[in-house]
């Protein structure tokens, strides 16, 4: 089963200034959203492989969307997250099948690598519905300066039959980071933790 996508959208944040400071090189962070029908929506289905597939599907197609949206190589993101809301006649199971059996391996090879556990979230909600999308460092989960989040909203998503599914990636931590901790210089990124 392939994804019925009625839009995709992405968003690009650059922090310049934090605290009153200035942030020399600027953060950044993108988000790519698709808005999809959720074939299972209204009733209960007990075979959800179709959406681990559509999770694949939209692993690579948001991922290339994001990374082509910092404008950088994938292998030069440094944080990534995904997150899907759900609308009101859907299941967050719905949710956890597009995000989790298979949505990371292609994410991860449009990066490059990816060592680390994929931060995700799960919601259920309507129209409008704002998505927090969960960031960790992609090879070091350990890397507190990359302990983030960013907020995604479609003012028309999800409606009742649809599923908003998200992923985020960033070219650098938190702005201004000084809670310690591993360094990114320090990662030596082959078990996902350090």
């Amino acid at each position: 089963m392939s994804a019925t996508i009625r839009k995709i959208v992405t968003v690009v944040e650059e922090t310049r200034q934090e605290g009153g400071h200035d942030v020399s090189p600027p953060t950044r962070r993108a988000a790519a959203i698709a808005v999809i029908a959720n074939p299972f929506a209204g009733h209960y289905v007990e075979d959800l492989t179709p959406l681990m597939a559509i999770g694949e599907e939209l692993g690579g197609l948001l991922a290339e969307r994001a990374v082509a949206a910092l404008g950088i190589e994938g292998g030069r993101v440094e944080s990534y997250g995904k997150a899907a809301a759900v609308g009101e006649d859907g299941e967050l199971e719905h949710a956890a099948a597009i995000l989790h059996p298979k949505m990371g391996t292609p994410f991860r090879k449009v990066l490059t690598k990816g060592a680390a556990l994929i931060p995700s979230s799960k919601k259920r909600g309507g129209l409008g519905t704002v998505l927090d999308i969960p960031l960790g460092h992609k090879d070091a989960a350990f890397v507190r300066s990359h302990f983030d989040g960013m907020e995604v909203q479609i003012n028309d998503a999800p409606r009742a039959g649809e599923i908003m599914v998200a992923v985020a990636v960033t070219d650098s931590g938190r702005p201004l980071a000084r809670v310690g901790g591993l360094k990114a210089s320090e990662i030596k990124g082959e078990d996902g933790l350090r």
